[in-house]
């Protein structure tokens, strides 16, 4: 399948209006011994017919802001979707490449079990997309390198988690591509490897287009910012700030719900029911923010968020 013409790679902010995303409908598993839980690293047990749901409310929300989806599943050939259909993480499409400008910079798994999903949805968008735009071999060399662990803060400056999921060697390979790409700051933090924090979209977010949401204890944590050039070190809400971003720091929240989400467009943010929209709601940046509620209990037991199980292709320039 080859994509319109019109289906140029470009997002340059999480605020943007959203375009044209990448999905990937969940496996076609259930889950509920609890051992098989606690090592596939679910939460709790999940039902796939109830996770269809939950992917298709997503869908439908999408699809009613005019977004243009893409579900690399319904792509693949009959025997990598055998395969695909059994992969547990496979709807966590945000971790498989990451559109920087107007470049796609391919991501490479952490953990053995998620490879088989980078290759599809890898081999898929080598069709879709020229050399120049999809970097294919950029990770030939890499260790790991998860997208949910960046944040593209403006046309300037991009932040990456050190964690548990990308490494510094991936970065060291990766770091001139995503500087050709436009950006001429890239901010290094290592949030504490664990699963409350297991990719940077699991402790901050993007709320406005001047406003960042934050744990509170990364108030306290440096960043390394590395220029084409130089390299220096900075406090995390220093760099924010001087990059026009106030931070509004969370002492109380539910990690999923309440900081896994997604802009629809710069005044209308696409989050869980379960996210607690008072707390939101109290900061005055985002007083008058409209949110978009959609039920994703059922895939959220299996670690993730909108955030996650969303690759953004397109972004409105703002």
């Amino acid at each position: 399948m080859e994509l319109q013409p019109s289906l140029k790679p470009e997002v340059w902010n999480e605020h943007g209006e959203l375009v044209s995303v990448l999905l990937c409908a969940p496996p076609l598993i259930n889950i509920s011994h609890s051992q098989t839980l606690e090592h596939v690293r679910w939460d709790a047990k999940v039902n796939h017919e109830k996770a269809y749901e939950n992917f298709y409310a997503v869908k439908d929300v999408l699809r009613d802001a005019g977004v243009n989806i893409i579900d690399y599943a319904e792509h693949l050939t009959a025997e990598d979707r055998k395969l695909s259909n059994q992969l547990i993480n496979r709807h966590f499409v945000r971790d498989l490449a990451c559109v920087m400008g107007n470049t796609i910079l391919p991501g490479e798994a952490g953990t053995f079990a998620r490879r088989p999903e980078y290759v599809h949805a890898h081999l898929l968008m080598k069709d879709w997309f020229s050399e120049d735009t999809f970097l294919i071999h950029q990770n030939d060399d890499m260790k790991a390198f998860e997208c949910g662990d960046i944040m593209i803060l403006n046309r300037d400056a991009v932040l990456i988690n050190i964690g548990m999921r990308t490494s510094m060697e991936s970065i060291e390979n990766i770091k001139q591509s995503i500087h050709c790409a436009g950006f001429s700051e890239i901010a290094l933090i290592s949030l504490p490897r664990q699963i409350a924090t297991l990719h940077l979209d699991m402790a901050l977010n993007v709320a406005n287009r001047d406003l960042i949401v934050s744990k509170h204890f990364i108030q306290h944590l440096p960043v390394q910012v590395l220029t084409e050039k130089a390299s220096r070190y900075e406090m995390s809400g220093d760099f924010f700030n001087r990059h026009g971003f106030d931070t509004y720091w969370l002492e109380e929240y539910e990690t999923i719900p309440d900081i896994n989400f997604i802009h629809l467009d710069p005044e209308t943010l696409l989050m869980s029911k379960d996210a607690n929209q008072q707390m939101i709601k109290k900061h005055p940046k985002l007083q008058h923010k409209r949110i978009v509620a959609v039920n994703i209990t059922e895939l959220e037991k299996t670690g993730g968020g909108i955030r996650c199980i969303t690759l953004p292709i397109q972004r409105k320039k703002c």
